[in-house]
């Protein structure tokens, strides 16, 4: 069955953990949506040096993705040394130093966190008020992504 448009396409969840998924709506395009989730994989730990990364054939036909736009994140990957094409291999996670690893995931965090900069300040809250909110939601968080 082929999913509908605007619908979460995705990949069951892989042996270690990872998922892959896209979302035609999301205004971000699926080679954006696959690279920005590789570098999530690695930055978090469920992608480690070495590792192999899915064939652009395992991904593109489950998630209904052309295999070009696979293969163009792969590239761009590569061009940004966070992945390492071996001739006649998977690629694999580069072997990236422990600073790199560290400016990665300050990166997405405060990628992630400017929508909320943006709507404490549209709120007129207080910095102190909004750590204090941020603070909170990291104590009380179980990892379910489900909670408001």
């Amino acid at each position: 069955m082929t999913p509908e448009v605007g619908e979460l396409r995705g990949l069951p969840r892989l042996e270690d953990g990872m998922n892959f998924f896209v979302d035609a709506n999301s205004g971000v395009p699926i080679f954006r949506q696959l690279m920005d989730q590789v570098k999530l994989h690695i930055a978090s730990g469920a992608l480690k040096p070495g590792d192999e990364l899915p064939s652009i054939r395992s991904l593109s036909v489950p998630l209904g993705v052309n295999p070009m736009t696979i293969s163009k994140a792969y590239n761009l990957l590569v061009r940004e040394n966070v992945l390492d094409r071996r001739p006649g291999l998977p690629l694999v996670v580069a072997e990236l130093d422990e600073d790199s690893l560290t400016l990665s995931r300050t990166t997405q965090l405060r990628d992630g966190l400017k929508p909320a900069a943006r709507l404490t300040r549209q709120l007129n809250m207080s910095t102190d008020e909004a750590i204090g909110v941020f603070k909170d939601l990291l104590e009380n968080q179980t990892g379910s992504e489900d909670e408001s």
